[in-house]
């Protein structure tokens, strides 16, 4: 076999591959506030989910679907809390934890229930506190102070076509 003879791929490319890349990169990239906005993003996702869910017939479907969605709603709740700098943030950390803890203690019970009316509560709830921080983080980019530009015509030399 020759080593430098051109290998052809035989294999198709993962189609998934791109989609990661961005996420990935989106990630990377973002904002502190714009991550806590994907956070929030993503608790709604998978309540939304869960919600769909609860209209499967399979039972063994019934119940994977809720329970997987509710948990992976529920870690997301529990990393913002556990994120949260309680000691610094006076009252406000304090009250957003408690909030967080409560959103968590709903869920589970509607994972070990069964029942809907958590998830639409904590779902409705959550999309308040996710527009509200959008809001907010909309406000500070406007009011940001717009880095100074030079004029372009002091950055480019002249040129001397006199001859």
């Amino acid at each position: 076999m020759n080593p430098y003879a051109k290998l052809e791929n035989t294999q198709s490319a993962n189609p998934f591959a791109k989609a990661s890349a961005y996420k990935s990169t989106s990630v990377n990239t973002s904002s502190p506030a714009d991550l806590v906005l994907m956070l929030y993003d993503g608790i709604l996702r998978f309540l939304n989910n869960a919600r769909s869910g609860f209209k499967i017939k399979d039972p063994v479907e019934y119940h994977q679907v809720i329970n997987q969605n509710l948990q992976k709603a529920q870690a997301i709740i529990r990393e913002l809390r556990s994120c949260l700098e309680v000691d610094k943030a006076s009252g406000f950390g304090d009250t957003m934890a408690g909030l967080y803890d409560y959103f968590d203690r709903r869920l589970q019970e509607a994972n070990m229930e069964k029942t809907i009316e958590p998830v639409d509560e904590i779902y409705d709830r959550v999309t308040i506190i996710r527009n509200a921080w959008d809001e907010m983080v909309q406000r500070e980019l406007k009011n940001a102070t717009p880095v100074q530009q030079s004029d372009p015509s002091s950055e480019v030399g002249t040129l001397d076509l006199s001859g």
